[in-house]
């Protein structure tokens, strides 16, 4: 009897305590809505004070609602692109049906925050994108019909941010200035055009011989190191370019050295390189797999590509792909991706016409990867992954002369076919 009367008493005590109506001790009704944080317990006796009949106004996060914090626009010839700033993760629509009047794209529970309506308000973002508050818990990112070709949206963490690469008709190709984004990579139109440097006579060629030193890289079951083939295979190409007229060949590395990753690429900037080529030998767990692969820089499309590129970057698997993020955030231009995959392309056609009449050889195409030495350059770069050394068959052709010499030479041929051929802009 104590023990029934000791909790009514202590039941009475909490209903004064909060204020609470008596329905409060029934189940909520539907529509109703209680929200509880850990902050709660930590308010200041002033806010302590307010009128307990008052309501609890909720900020935007605790809804559940996503800031647009800021919109950036970027433009190039061939993509224009919006970066919308949030200040949580957003859930757009990312497959919107084209409608008569064109693409909307709707970004549910989200608001524009002051600033980023006022660009707007003052017409500061480029076209083709119309962005609107459609309600208060829905922001719509519109494309007319008739201004884009194709476009691609990418969701990224880290910071949270929404992108919509879009790629213009060609009538609006010659769009109007954009504003200028600090940290966007793309060029920006900034008429009148300052006086340009007179164009170089001749183009740069930086070879990449993978591993080096106290690192070298895979190894064959005879003892073969990885670093060996990749520099007598790069200083063959080397004399061979280096015969080429109006061509400049330089080196990340010439002898049985270590070079960081991060001094390659800025070898490689630093000497305004028009074209990076980086040389590898291939390894896999599975000792019959064999053959050759490009790579240039993206994200790992399978699992073996990752591996891949974890292996060449000397980092944990887990923390390789994070290199598409950057990417994105960084800008890069469509027209160095356009150039590499040619440069590729070119390069791996180039190996199968001239190995495939002395070898079986396989060819696993060219794939993109985040591998650290691409990312970092910023001239059309490629990866070479030439044979796999785990493969006993292929290990003894890469300790051979004659295949490496063919090897330089196929990759020679790629590289002029290219230059041939693409309208490579000289710095």
């Amino acid at each position: 009897m104590r023990s029934a009367l000791w909790r009514i008493l202590t039941l009475t005590f909490l209903v004064g305590l909060f204020d609470l109506p008596g329905h409060a001790l029934s189940p909520f009704h539907a529509g109703q809505a209680c929200a509880a944080t850990s902050e709660s317990h930590q308010e200041s006796p002033a806010k302590s004070k307010r009128s307990r009949t008052s309501r609890v106004h909720l900020s935007p996060t605790a809804l559940g609602l996503t800031t647009i914090q800021n919109l950036r626009t970027a433009s190039s010839p061939g993509l224009t692109r919006l970066v919308l700033d949030l200040d949580a993760k957003a859930h757009p629509n990312k497959h919107p049906q084209l409608q008569a009047e064109g693409v909307t794209i709707e970004i549910p529970n989200a608001t524009l925050s002051p600033s980023a309506k006022t660009k707007l308000a003052t017409g500061r973002i480029a076209k083709p994108f119309v962005i609107t508050q459609r309600s208060e818990r829905s922001v719509e990112v519109s494309l007319p019909t008739g201004s884009f070709q194709s476009y691609k949206l990418l969701t990224l963490i880290n910071p949270y941010r929404l992108v919509i690469d879009v790629v213009p008709r060609h009538e609006f190709l010659t769009a109007p200035p954009v504003e200028s984004t600090p940290g966007l990579g793309l060029p920006l139109p900034t008429p009148p055009q300052p006086a340009q440097p007179r164009a170089k006579s001749f183009k740069t060629i930086v070879i990449d011989p993978g591993h080096g030193g106290k690192d070298p890289g895979a190894h064959g079951q005879r003892g073969t190191e990885e670093k060996d083939i990749t520099l007598k295979v790069a200083l063959k190409l080397r004399d061979l370019l280096s015969k080429q007229p109006g061509v400049r060949v330089l080196m990340t590395r010439d002898r049985d050295e270590f070079v960081e990753l991060e001094d390659r690429a800025k070898f490689a900037n630093a000497q305004e390189a028009d074209l990076f080529v980086s040389i590898h030998v291939n390894s896999h767990p599975q000792r019959s797999v064999k053959g050759i692969e490009i790579y240039h820089f993206g994200e790992a499309k399978d699992q073996r590509a990752l591996e891949v590129a974890a292996r060449e970057n000397g980092t944990p698997l887990n923390s390789t792909g994070v290199g598409w993020e950057y990417l994105v955030a960084d800008l890069l231009t469509a027209k160095k991706f356009e150039a590499s995959l040619e440069l590729a392309w070119t390069a791996k056609e180039a190996m199968l016409t001239n190995l495939n009449d002395h070898y079986a050889l396989v060819d696993h195409g060219v794939k993109t990867a985040p591998f650290y030495v691409l990312r970092f350059t910023s001239m059309p770069s490629i990866l070479a992954e030439i044979a796999y050394i785990s493969n006993s068959a292929e290990e003894d052709l890469l300790r051979t002369g004659l295949f490496t010499t063919r090897v330089a030479k196929a990759l020679m041929e790629g590289v002029n076919t290219f230059l041939a051929s693409s309208k490579l802009a000289t710095r």
